[in-house]
């Protein structure tokens, strides 16, 4: 945004609202009316809102990050009144330049870029030893104990299901399932109760469930049996076996500075966790990078990246074999420069990489693609993306053919080739973001 860096799109402001509901209400605050006192400079915007209230509301946004501060009463981030102060710089409604913040704005920004600051001095000045390595080895111990003695009863569990039929699983209700997944979670192994909660939910999802529940409690049994050799298996494929009974993996990989394009953002719920998957693109490394964020059911994550935005900053991997996740830096500052699409490839080369990622993580659903080249098409069992030779096709996963996107794609496309970001699995593909031809600078968000 000018002295801010990059000047962001309605689009992207619109991106990074946490709600449906948040959108339209930050829409209507995209105008001059309700605000006073704005202006930009040294990475930030402010400025006051009128509310309900005879005291305005202060408003700041940190695009370093980015991160909000408003003393508003909502609990999402951002609230409707960063993002219509967002909005309304988005379309020039607060003059350019650099002027200097009002001391309400300048406390926050000083305190928040300290913190910043002093983490990172924590981190490097950390005494070693600090914390005991013998305790913390002990709990590491107990702990992987009662995973083992976890997995050992889910193995005994999916015995019994086999022996007694895949049709009486049916029968049993969910309950079952749902008392299996408890006693995982007593063991410490969400991964576990995770994927048993799965199970429980398959028996009677239509047409052809006992393929699917058969297919299922394989991984499963093949998670189990991971664990309970783990000690015998290389390192990098231990370290991903380790993540997926629900041990975090450590962010301990080489940090990576570069300039990194927003590809996409979107939230999954549930009654626990509200989980934000942010995609992100190198433009020198050429890697695909995943930025994880989470927050308590019914509240957004904290952490949210306008699409479409080149972001300057360095992030640390995570172990694992096919590992993508990453660890964002304290600062992503917003840059002006080229911002073409990922190199990608055909439909055939999209399958070759996800039969990759398999073999060094057999429990994924899905992995990071590119595809150029491809026309969206209706076929018999639906949409699909395929190659303009016609050679290959791949369908589209039954939640995007229902989603708003997939009309925004059919429209970008025009019949005529494309280039399409998103995730290939064994349902499907499942688009997130496109460019045309015409416009390959512009990223295009499809969720």
């Amino acid at each position: 945004m000018n002295a801010m860096g990059e000047h962001w799109t309605v689009e992207q402001v619109l991106a990074l609202a946490p709600d449906e509901a948040s959108r339209g209400a930050g829409a209507e605050l995209g105008a001059a009316g309700p605000w006073s006192e704005t202006g930009c400079g040294d990475g930030a915007v402010w400025g006051l809102c009128k509310g309900g209230g005879s005291v305005p509301y202060r408003t700041v946004v940190d695009t370093a990050g980015p991160a909000y501060s408003c003393d508003c009463p909502s609990r999402k981030s951002p609230c409707k009144h960063a993002l219509g102060l967002l909005l309304l710089r988005a379309a020039d409604g607060i003059a350019a330049g650099d002027s200097p913040a009002p001391d309400w704005a300048a406390r926050w920004l000083t305190a928040r870029r300290g913190r910043a600051g002093s983490a990172g001095g924590r981190a490097g000045d950390a005494a070693p030893g600090a914390a005991d390595p013998e305790a913390a080895r002990r709990r590491a111990e107990r702990r992987a104990a009662r995973i083992t003695a976890g997995a050992q009863e889910l193995e005994e569990r999916l015995a019994d299901l086999l022996r007694s039929g895949l049709a009486a699983a049916g029968q049993a209700g969910y309950g079952l399932w749902e008392e299996t997944a408890a006693r995982m979670v007593d063991a410490q192994a969400p991964g576990l109760a995770g994927r048993v909660r799965e199970l429980g939910a398959i028996p009677g999802s239509g047409p052809g469930w006992p393929v699917r529940l058969l297919e299922e409690c394989a991984l499963t049994h093949l998670l189990d049996r991971a664990w309970l050799a783990a000690d015998r298996l290389p390192t990098p494929f231990t370290a991903t076996v380790r993540t997926r009974v629900g041990l975090t993996a450590p962010a301990d990989g080489v940090p990576v500075r570069d300039h990194w394009l927003v590809l996409a953002q979107y939230d999954a719920s549930d009654a626990r966790l509200t989980t934000r998957r942010i995609w992100l693109h190198g433009t020198t490394t050429g890697r695909t990078a995943l930025l994880l964020s989470f927050g308590a059911a019914g509240r957004a994550p904290q952490l949210a990246l306008p699409v479409g935005t080149l972001l300057d900053g360095e992030l640390t991997p995570h172990t694992g074999s096919g590992q993508v996740r990453a660890e964002p830096g304290e600062r992503f500052v917003p840059v002006a420069g080229p911002v073409a699409p990922p190199a990608g490839g055909p439909v055939g080369a999209a399958l070759d990489a996800y039969g990759r990622a398999l073999a060094e993580d057999p429990w994924l659903d899905s992995w990071p693609v590119t595809l150029t080249g491809v026309v969206p098409a209706p076929a018999e069992y639906g949409w699909q993306l395929a190659d303009a030779d016609g050679r290959e096709a791949l369908p589209l996963t039954p939640a995007a053919q229902s989603r708003p996107g997939l009309w925004r794609l059919v429209a970008l496309s025009g019949g005529a080739p494309v280039t399409v970001f998103g995730e290939v699995g064994h349902r499907g593909f499942t688009p997130l973001a496109a460019w045309s031809p015409e416009t390959p600078g512009e990223t295009v968000p499809l969720i």
